[in-house]
């Protein structure tokens, strides 16, 4: 119990991933513990939500979606492009009924969380439609939200977009020609949030980078990535370029497997950013491994210095191929992590056999959250996994979700669930990122909503 984190207890820190993994089942036998979970409220946020970016963005930022064919040639007529659910068989495509260009912003890829303790909570979005060549007109934007259990909603309270008026970005921006500079999903893709005093901060996939922000979304400092000793980039690093000859790039992050969750410690003073993927070890020529299993690197960066620290842990995924959502500290030593599969569907709609576009050719088989133990972990050391959730098996005794529950069991059967924080000692809150145009995790032919839910997990939450 004497390594740096330890030190949180003293006074005074795509859009999903685009990319499928290997369709492989759950381990027959997991050493974490699984404990229950009851739905205590669940609220929604309609897929096609949408807002006016603002008055001094530049006029194409008023349609959005415009590169979203497969082929990302610009599209302008709006609706012109058909939204198929990524996660269907491309011989029989599952239309999701959400079709892009769209007029105005869509509210959606909501990709992290933060839980404030006046019952309200910070959400961002993400890069927009998954990737930076589809995303040069969707605007980054987080929001303050409140969760109306009792009638189901999400209320927006405020949404912020980020900018970048001071050019503190070291890198040519969308916008870069206009006054206020707004940022794009082609500048960067937030995938997790922190607030720390007056600043807020976001874990970026595609440098990889730390960025922050005030509490307007101004853009204070960007933060380039340290793994052991020296910076690290993925493909997307403003700073890669594609080679003169076909080879591989000079990247140890995989594109699209940069920050997804970032925690912070309770005093403020370190951040956690944690990569969605393993980095790629050129020694052994592979990725990097514990035990036969994929390890995710846990970094730690010192808030006051504006540096990282030099130490790291690892998660060790349960399935290779597998990603994590979210992280967020419970206390000073334990947390919470999105471990999930990337299928999405209730087996009960399962198509069982060729595909079709009325059923789910691969089904959710693994979503969780884990509860972590990190205090008494060496650093470079695998973090101990003390017990788990199953987001597809939740008690719904008291009929409290709008949608989702069958025969008296609520699921998320969602291909990402990106947020996940604690509220109390007594409950979690859980959402999904509904990765607007390809997402379609509820029912076949319909996209799913932006959904959050409110879980009740006391023995989860005391596990030790």
């Amino acid at each position: 119990m004497s390594y740096r984190l330890v030190s949180l207890v003293r006074p005074m820190a795509i859009a999903c991933t685009l990319g499928v993994s290997a369709m492989i089942a759950t381990p027959d036998a997991v050493a974490a513990q699984a404990f229950p979970a009851t739905l205590v409220g669940q609220a929604i946020l309609p897929a096609a939500t949408f807002t006016r970016p603002p008055a001094d963005a530049p006029a194409s930022m008023a349609v959005s979606g415009r590169f979203t064919h497969p082929d990302t040639r610009r599209r302008d007529q709006i609706g012109s492009i058909p939204g198929i659910s990524f996660l269907s068989d491309p011989k029989v495509p599952r239309f999701t009924g959400v079709d892009t260009p769209f007029k105005g912003q869509p509210i959606q890829g909501f990709s992290g969380i933060k839980w404030m303790k006046d019952g309200t909570a910070w959400v961002t979005g993400d890069n927009g439609f998954g990737t930076r060549a589809n995303s040069p007109d969707a605007m980054l934007m987080f929001y303050h939200v409140r969760f109306d259990w009792k009638t189901h909603q999400i209320v927006i309270l405020r949404t912020v977009f980020l900018h970048d008026p001071d050019g503190i970005l070291p890198f040519n921006i969308v916008n870069s020609a206009s006054k206020t500079r707004y940022l794009t999903g082609a500048d960067l893709d937030i995938e997790s949030i922190q607030v720390i005093g007056d600043n807020f901060w976001f874990g970026d996939e595609l440098g990889p980078y730390l960025i922050r922000t005030d509490r307007n979304g101004k853009v204070t400092g960007l933060f380039e990535t340290v793994i052991d000793g020296r910076v690290v980039r993925s493909p997307d690093h403003f700073a890669v370029t594609t080679p003169n000859v076909p080879g591989q790039f000079n990247t140890v992050v995989r594109r699209s497997r940069g920050f997804e969750g970032m925690a912070a410690s309770p005093d403020g003073r370190f951040l956690y950013p944690l990569l969605e993927g393993p980095i790629w070890n050129e020694a052994t020529k592979g990725w990097e491994m514990a035990d036969g299993r994929e390890a995710l690197r846990i970094l730690e960066f010192d808030v006051q210095k504006g540096a990282y620290t030099g130490r790291s842990w690892r998660y060790q995924l349960e399935v290779n191929g597998h990603n994590i959502g979210d992280f967020n500290m419970i206390d000073g030593t334990t947390a919470l992590i999105v471990e999930r599969d990337n299928r999405e569907g209730i087996p009960e709609l399962a198509c069982n056999g060729p595909a079709r576009a009325d059923c789910f050719n691969a089904p959710a088989q693994f979503k969780r959250v884990y509860k972590i133990d990190l205090g008494g972990t060496a650093p470079d050391g695998v973090v101990r996994k003390i017990g788990y959730i199953d987001l597809l098996n939740i008690a719904d005794p008291d009929k409290r979700a709008k949608q989702g529950t069958i025969a008296g069991r609520f699921t998320m059967p969602f291909w990402c669930i990106e947020n996940v924080d604690i509220v109390d000692a007594d409950h979690i809150i859980v959402g999904n990122d509904n990765n607007l145009t390809v997402g379609a995790g509820r029912e076949p032919g319909r996209h799913e909503d932006n959904e959050f839910v409110l879980l009740r997990v006391s023995e989860f939450l005391r596990a030790l």
